[in-house]
């Protein structure tokens, strides 16, 4: 028993200052935090626009295009560091299949310049 406490002792004791650190910076969120906000600083804000106007409102479509955009880079990011990290101990058909994701992803973007999405009137 006493070695199953001994075992469990710091994880006990990490858990208890997790839970104390999260407790205080709650109440110190409720203690500290503003009570009377501008109106403006807490108004609903998406994409340029009014939340609140009619649904059936013209909608740009160049807020999906950059979103999208946005995302395809995020994940060549996401899939290009491991890939260089670990470069040196690659084979070469993991090299060549970057090469083709990043090959789809300059077709992608050459699409996307030739459309005109990266140009904002």
């Amino acid at each position: 028993m006493e070695f199953l406490l001994a075992e469990y002792l710091p994880i006990i004791i990490f858990l208890g200052l997790a839970l104390l650190v999260g407790a205080l910076l709650i109440v110190a969120a409720l203690v500290i935090a503003v009570r009377n906000p501008e109106p403006e600083k807490v108004s609903a804000y998406e994409c340029g626009f009014n939340a609140f106007d009619d649904a059936r409102m013209k909608f740009d479509v160049r807020f999906y295009l950059v979103s999208i955009l946005f995302i395809i880079f995020d994940l060549e990011v996401a899939f290009l560091f491991p890939w260089a990290t670990s470069f040196g101990l690659l084979t070469d058909a993991a090299f060549w299949s970057m090469m083709v994701f990043l090959a789809v992803l300059t077709i992608g973007f050459a699409y996307e310049w030739k459309k005109g999405a990266l140009e904002w009137d």
